[in-house]
């Protein structure tokens, strides 16, 4: 039987259908939505969904996940666009909705602040302004996030989607 589990260790509800209003109808779309795909795409999985106050978090779980992930995660983030879609249907609340496989967005993540810190050391080194790779808009917001605390470089982002880039650039002091 397949489950729903809450963050920071609160029990698990089941999914049956005795037990459904214990997620609600977006909750349960993201996953139908999620199941599907994967199914289409011949991809063995199961679906993990939790809900909190800010919106529905829906984890694929399973081995050979790459192609539910797609290069640099657009195919994970077509998907989390089709289910934030699915989850708003024919509502007008507006909640969250992130969709993960196999912990990609954290190590995404990760590799997003590393790459933020080694250009923030070439620009502060080199006196010159430093340019990454085109990134979506959340992923340009973890690099701008993660370096506005520091107090030698600024961020900012220029170009057009989708090659939109976050530039970071030396302060002058």
């Amino acid at each position: 039987m397949e489950t729903t589990s809450n963050r920071e260790g609160e029990q698990s509800v089941p999914l049956s259908a005795d037990q459904a209003p214990a997620i609600s109808d977006a909750a349960v779309r993201v996953r139908a939505l999620m199941l599907r795909i994967a199914e289409e795409l011949g991809v063995e999985t199961s679906v993990d969904v939790h809900e909190d106050d800010q919106g529905v978090s829906a984890q694929f779980i399973g081995a050979e996940l790459g192609s539910l992930i797609g290069a640099r995660g657009r195919t994970i983030d077509a998907i989390q666009h089709l289910a934030y879609r699915t989850a708003h249907r024919a509502t007008e609340a507006r909640g969250r909705v992130i969709v993960d496989a196999a912990g990609y967005r954290e190590r995404r993540a990760v590799a997003l602040r590393a790459a933020g810190d080694q250009a923030a050391e070439r620009a502060t080194s080199d006196h010159r302004s430093i340019e990454l790779e085109a990134m979506s808009a959340l992923e340009r917001k973890i690099v701008h996030e993660h370096l506005k605390s520091r107090r030698d470089v600024e961020t900012y982002s220029q170009g057009e989607e989708p090659d939109r880039r976050l530039v970071v650039a030396p302060l002058v002091a």
